[in-house]
């Protein structure tokens, strides 16, 4: 996912970068004589603030242990196979496309924060039964090098359907669906664009166009994409909204216009969850802790420390974010459900096209 950018902001907001971290902070005990200790899984890309555990422990007397557990796919399969015997108590990061492997595999417990409130209907509408409470938002889009085409006098890619245009041959890379989440998120755009008949017609396009797939975002827009500091040869990428502030936040030296930019009617909507894993022996204490991912001071940590939009309708965003991203009205969207019923097929339709072919 956003793993360059989450590891820059944990570089410059003192978060270490080993597998695990504990907030440091003295704790009080508890009623009990024994402090608990909250486990919290996430994936790669979670960064925050060093000591934004330290309220929750002054307030609850609960520690925090942040333990990461690789990338959204490998943290929910981890989940699944764990079910009922988690190796957590709380799971951060399982979003919109991965959410049904969850729910199917009776992962986690409900619960109904009261922050819920503070939410739009956009991002609880797919979880009526409270699995999970939304944290995040983001989309998936094309990301484009401004330079790129300023010197080559083309008109930079607008729609999906543009992509498949024969003078950006060879100059596109994408992350793969089979081994990365918004490898996914960028499938399921393109199915929601185009329908069941039409998608996989794009894709046969987008093949014999001279596509490049790799495993991951991190290869994609680090190493092959032209507008970042890998210097690629291809100035058009799978990436996220968010990216251009971050290429701002980033650069060096200073930069006061954004380097690349965002197709907006590309957009796909991805929305990440949080959730209290069945069989946690601390569930009402994991319940304090979703208030507290919830709650507004956390929230406005997220877009500079993970490059996303809070969940919480009351936080503020920072200037950064309202100057350089790309938040689309309507981003593509498709129910959890539909996902659930499709993706396996999905999936072995895409590669039978474009790695099988």
């Amino acid at each position: 996912m956003k793993r360059l950018f989450a590891f820059l902001a944990a570089t410059t907001l003192g978060v270490g970068c080993s597998s695990s971290s504990t907030s440091s902070t003295e704790t009080t005990e508890s009623d009990s004589t024994e402090t608990v200790t909250l486990t919290l899984l996430a994936h790669d890309s979670f960064a925050y603030p060093e000591g934004i555990f330290d309220a929750f422990t002054a307030q609850t007397g609960i520690n925090v242990e942040v333990v990461l557990a690789g990338d959204a796919g490998e943290l929910v399969t981890k989940a699944v196979l764990t079910s009922g015997n988690p190796e957590g108590d709380v799971l951060w990061g399982v979003d919109n496309t991965l959410l049904s492997r969850a729910l199917e595999a009776d992962v986690l417990v409900p619960y109904a924060s009261a922050n819920l409130s503070t939410m739009s209907r956009d991002v609880t509408i797919d979880i009526p039964g409270h699995e999970v409470t939304p944290v995040d938002t983001g989309d998936v889009c094309i990301n484009y090098d401004v330079q790129w085409f300023d010197e080559e006098g083309l008109t930079p890619p607008g729609t999906l359907e543009s992509l498949t245009n024969k003078s950006y041959a060879n100059r596109i890379v994408v992350p793969s669906p089979l081994t990365s989440s918004p490898g996914l998120a960028f499938l399921m755009a393109t199915i929601a664009e185009f329908g069941e008949g039409k998608w996989q017609e794009f894709w046969a396009t987008l093949r014999d166009n001279g596509v490049l797939v790799v495993d991951g975002w991190t290869e994609a827009y680090t190493v092959e994409f032209s507008g970042s500091s890998g210097n690629g040869a291809h100035p058009i990428v799978v990436s996220y909204g968010s990216s251009p502030p971050a290429e701002v936040i980033y650069a060096n030296p200073p930069v006061t216009t954004a380097p690349t930019a965002v197709a907006a009617l590309t957009c796909f909507a991805q929305i990440e969850y949080a959730g209290i894993l069945r069989g946690s022996a601390h569930v009402e204490e994991a319940k304090l802790l979703i208030d507290f991912l919830t709650d507004v001071a956390f929230q406005e940590t997220l877009p500079l420390s993970q490059f996303v939009y809070p969940a919480n309708g009351s936080a503020r965003l920072p200037q950064e974010f309202l100057d350089y991203a790309v938040k689309p009205e309507n981003p593509l969207r498709i129910a959890p459900d539909v996902i659930a019923k499709n993706r396996t097929r999905w999936l072995d339709e895409w590669k039978q096209i474009v790695v099988n072919s």
